[in-house]
């Protein structure tokens, strides 16, 4: 059995059990198919003065056992805010001695680095220490929003030369990549995965009363419902949401997520008048996910920039058309009506391509058959080749 070693600051752990869940399912699937042996390395960024949000993180076990691989914690030092210059030095200084430590007990035969920065970077000075084979995975905002910050562009164009191989989850993420100036040669597509048993129409009467008891929302029967996945954080646009859905009669909108947004996003909510049509659902358990995406009429994204959304993968396999922007690899999903429709980030769009699905929408059984692609199984098998190749080259 061969061995990779996968870096990643995004990483689901008892205190943000679904952060980075998308990354935590890939890694498991793999390890399950017994060809390859998966060791994570999830390093904790820490302030000096561990207080506020920090102070749980700063608990958490060094070393864990979940899904079937080991988990490390190491723990680097971190400035909030202003210390990003310097966080994949910090964390290679802190990972490295881990890193020989498992080569020396149970060889690696490939580095991974799951995030472009501040990951790739850090793991491109530990296979430069190791002489590992590395391979680093681009995902979007890593490079859309870093790419923009001329330190990390220049720390992750470093990187991937020193790379032996590279992953994108969509084409056009692989385009951006090679306008940065990576190498094209080196970068492979590899889309997400999709829990195919979970993410599917369900079609049960009484769901959106169910819904309603569960969540704490009134959802009247005849109202639309829309419901918008992703962290509560700008550029996500769920303000645009929010407005959009004064031209949408009795619509409800159900917000998905956590982040520092969430107090100026409730403030326009009812500024708005919307405050009764907003729900924000916050995190919640990955069993009620399908069960609000089948419920759901329209999922609506706004974002500014992406790599390939899972959220926009598992509201189709629901059978919900999708809202979104021409960004990343949106076109490689939202190809036709039946798929949603591409909008601007403007309140007045999102809003009538939301009324026209609603005025006709696609079968849902035709919505989730665009998905076929997608499991888990199949994002394994590519990735277990992607490792081989590395690995023998």
């Amino acid at each position: 059995m061969k061995h990779v070693l996968a870096i990643s600051t995004l990483y689901p752990n008892p205190v943000n059990p679904r952060f980075g869940t998308f990354v935590a399912r890939s890694l498991e699937t793999l390890a399950k198919r017994g060809d390859w042996r998966v060791t994570v390395v999830s390093p904790i960024g820490l302030p000096p003065l561990a207080l506020g949000r920090y102070r749980p993180l700063a608990t958490l076990p060094e070393i864990a056992e979940e899904g079937g691989i080991t988990i490390h914690r190491p723990r680097f030092t971190l400035i909030p805010r202003i210390g990003a210059r310097r966080n994949a030095a910090a964390i290679a200084r802190a990972v490295l001695p881990l890193v020989q430590r498992i080569h020396a007990a149970a060889p690696i035969d490939v580095l991974d680095a799951q995030f472009f920065f501040p990951d790739g970077p850090a793991a491109a000075a530990i296979a430069r220490a190791t002489g590992l084979p590395l391979s680093i995975k681009a995902r979007g905002s890593d490079i859309a929003f870093w790419g923009e910050q001329d330190f990390a562009r220049e720390q992750m164009l470093d990187a991937a030369r020193a790379a032996t191989g590279l992953l994108a989850v969509s084409r056009d993420l692989a385009g951006q990549m090679a306008a940065m100036g990576m190498d094209a040669g080196k970068i492979t597509v590899h889309y997400t995965g999709l829990d195919r048993d979970r993410f599917r129409p369900f079609a049960h009467p009484q769901l959106r009363r169910q819904l309603s008891e569960e969540l704490g929302f009134a959802l009247p029967d005849k109202a639309p419902l829309l419901a918008c996945v992703g962290a509560l954080i700008e550029r996500k646009g769920q303000d645009i949401a929010i407005a959009a859905l004064k031209a949408v009669p009795e619509a409800r909108l159900v917000l998905i997520g956590k982040g520092e947004d969430e107090a100026r996003l409730r403030a326009l909510a009812a500024r708005e008048g919307m405050g009764e049509r907003v729900f924000f659902a916050g995190s919640i358990d990955h069993d009620l996910m399908p069960l609000i995406l089948s419920a759901a009429d329209v999922m609506v994204l706004p974002t500014v920039s992406e790599g390939l959304a899972n959220a926009w993968v598992e509201a189709l396999a629901c059978g919900t058309p999708v809202v979104t922007t021409d960004v990343g690899g949106a076109r490689e999903l939202i190809s036709c009506d039946t798929a949603g429709r591409l909008v601007p980030r403007d309140p007045a769009a999102v809003a009538a391509a939301v009324n026209a699905i609603l005025a006709d929408p696609p079968p849902r059984e035709a919505v989730a058959a665009l998905t076929e692609h997608f499991s888990w199984e199949a994002n394994a098998a590519q990735l277990a080749a992607h490792y081989e190749r590395l690995s023998a080259a």
